[in-house]
């Protein structure tokens, strides 16, 4: 069994001598000629299957490069390649704008005044409240009530110390 196998390495390394030895053994025979190709053109021969003899003249024929020039594998598509839209950019203004405070609508409505000789009241109404208002008063610490006439009614927004009328009525 050991023969058997020193016999099979020996086979083996023989082998792979020949092989390595080969190749060495033909490039020295045809060093001369190594970088040009021939190319012969087939003539009618008797024979079947016989190649021709090369060219009378000696000179062997060039082989065209013929390796694909760049990419093989590129993506190709009949369809035209989408455009992207170009944004363009509108300066934003950064500037506040600032409002000046300003006074709530009126919330009250006249509804009627009674003059007595020594004090002027007047009947406002603000939803389902009835308020009786002298000049001085203040009404839900929002109102102050400045002063009374004949046609109208002056009040003070107290947040803003902000001054606002109110008809009342006229002369007549």
């Amino acid at each position: 069994m050991n023969t058997k196998r020193v016999v099979g390495w020996v086979a083996f390394f023989g082998v792979a001598a020949a092989l390595t030895w080969l190749p060495e053994y033909f490039k020295q025979a045809d060093e001369g000629d190594a970088s040009v190709a021939t190319v012969t053109t087939p003539t009618k021969s008797k024979t079947r299957g016989a190649l021709p003899a090369a060219a009378a003249t000696g000179k062997p024929a060039v082989v065209k490069d013929l390796s694909p020039a760049g990419d093989l594998f590129a993506a190709r598509s009949w369809k035209v390649a989408p455009q992207l839209a170009t944004v363009t950019e509108q300066p934003v203004n950064l500037t506040p704008v600032v409002q000046v405070p300003t006074a709530p609508p009126m919330p009250f409505q006249f509804i009627g005044k009674l003059n007595d000789r020594t004090d002027l009241q007047v009947f406002l109404q603000n939803g389902e409240k009835i308020y009786v208002v002298r000049k001085g008063d203040v009404i839900d610490d929002t109102w102050r009530i400045e002063g009374i006439s004949d046609v109208e009614l002056s009040f003070v927004y107290l947040p803003l110390h902000l001054s606002q009328t109110l008809s009342v009525g006229s002369t007549q």
